[in-house]
């Protein structure tokens, strides 16, 4: 269980989890705190630093803004109070899944930095070692029946548990060397009633993505990969009565 507990600092607030030994720090959500510590070299992309903190690899994320709204404000966001903030509300959001038994990458800590009215924010979660995104894996034509079937089955897992994903694409799924299937990137995610509607909604986004990535042009992709997904994901979804109640 992720014990999540929030500290005021200088700048703004801090949110981590507890649990952890040693106790996260707010220093390790600073990128310069790591700057001649051990990182991956690719770790710099996209926001993205790759970090063997002390309690183990981590995924250090800062938040940046995305489309048009990016080249007035690249990293700022309006300050709506503490739980409002994307770094508070992603970490609770990955805390309430994991402790659910989801597959996502559990969070060690968070922060948000206020100047005004206006704050920026960092995200440390846990890093999934050896993974891969599916859209690596079908850039490498690495794609099976079988893996298909793994990922419908863990998107039903979500969407029975009423988690909607705010942005289901290829680059958001991974799958490990064992075969387990993650999901990641959980910014703007949240916890909806089960329905339908928005269920093929995201769907529909991941099938956007793939075709993005070329699937159209992969042989019999359809036949595949993507109707064993829908097969797997159907087949699970169908199982009532057992389905689990939705998170709360």
């Amino acid at each position: 269980m992720i014990h999540a507990q929030v500290q005021s600092t200088q700048a703004g607030a801090f949110i981590l989890d507890a649990a952890l030994a040693p106790v996260p720090d707010p220093a390790w959500l600073d990128r310069a705190h790591w700057s001649a510590q051990s990182c991956d070299g690719d770790g710099g992309r996209g926001g993205v630093l790759f970090v063997d903190a002390p309690v183990g690899a981590c995924v250090l994320r800062h938040y940046h803004r995305g489309g048009l709204v990016a080249r007035l404000s690249r990293d700022t966001y309006l300050w709506l109070g503490n739980e409002r903030s994307r770094a508070f509300r992603e970490f609770r959001l990955l805390a309430r899944l994991v402790d659910a038994g989801l597959p996502v990458p559990a969070p060690v800590a968070a922060r948000i930095e206020r100047k005004g009215l206006r704050y920026r924010a960092d995200l440390l979660m846990r890093r999934i070692e050896q993974a891969q995104t599916l859209a690596q894996r079908i850039a490498a034509g690495a794609i099976d029946d079988r893996q298909a079937q793994a990922i419908g089955t863990t998107l039903a897992r979500f969407h029975r548990h009423g988690v909607w994903h705010a942005d289901l694409n290829a680059h958001n799924i991974l799958i490990g060397a064992d075969g387990k299937v993650w999901l990641i990137d959980f910014d703007r995610g949240r916890l909806r009633p089960p329905r339908l509607a928005w269920q093929r909604a995201n769907l529909g986004r991941l099938r956007r993505s793939l075709d993005k990535l070329g699937a159209r042009r992969i042989a019999e992709f359809d036949r595949r990969f993507w109707h064993p997904l829908l097969a797997a994901y159907h087949a699970q979804m169908a199982q009532a009565e057992d389905a689990p109640k939705a998170i709360t």
